[in-house]
């Protein structure tokens, strides 16, 4: 499936949608990360709940790769073991769901995307990154947004492996944005000279999804 193709209807997609029509969860208050840790609208859990498409790929690490790909001076089609000899770290971040739960303080391992990013080294037109999954689904974001200082290519959660239905075995993790932006099991990245919409930003979510200023749907 292609990022143009629409995923197979499920009862979280068409929930969602009608959300978006209907402004769920909206307050319209704006609040600042330098002051306010939880965004206006969101409440706290301690557990990590699980959202997707409706399916949940089977990835085997001995045929898993990354590609990376676009605008950038050094393509790269990465396997497991290329992907474990880039410079690894740790990061501790939130993370904010649009459906209105936040987590905090999770500690992430894996390659930060200003890592990657350095190896590729993105031509100066480069603006825009689009992301593909193995289960089919994309979502765009701002070169800006995907090179933050905390956005990192996790693949691992509070010491262990992040597991399959949370995107393992490597999810992107950008947490100043709406988590629908972190895509899981991440497949390709695709860097853009111009903007286009994803999975969910075709189905009326934030290009996007600044959870600070309650950017969840379009128009917002």
């Amino acid at each position: 499936m292609n990022e143009n193709e629409q995923a197979p209807e499920t009862k979280l997609t068409s929930t969602k949608r009608r959300w978006a029509q209907a402004g769920k969860f909206l307050t319209g208050r704006i609040a600042r990360p330098e002051t306010d840790r939880l965004p206006p609208g969101q409440r706290l859990v301690k557990n990590w709940p699980v959202l997707d498409l409706g399916q949940q790929p089977h990835l085997i690490l001995e045929t898993w790769r990354l590609d990376v790909t676009g605008l950038v001076e050094n393509p790269l089609s990465l396997d497991w073991n290329a992907f474990q000899a880039l410079p690894q770290s740790d990061s501790s971040s939130d993370i904010h769901c649009v459906t209105s739960w936040s987590r905090f303080d999770n500690r992430w391992h894996g390659v930060l995307t200003r890592d990657l990013l350095d190896h590729v080294m993105p031509r100066s037109e480069a603006a825009y990154v689009m992301l593909t999954s193995y289960d089919g689904y994309s979502t765009n974001l701002p070169l800006a947004d995907f090179a933050a200082e905390d956005a990192i290519l996790a693949t691992s959660w509070e010491g262990e492996p992040i597991t399959r239905s949370h995107g393992g075995p490597m999810r992107l993790v950008v947490p100043h944005l709406y988590f629908w932006k972190s895509a899981k099991w991440l497949r390709r990245i695709d860097l853009r000279a111009a903007d286009s919409a994803g999975f969910w930003e075709r189905n009326g979510y934030h290009m996007r999804g600044d959870p600070w200023r309650e950017e969840r749907y379009s128009g917002d």
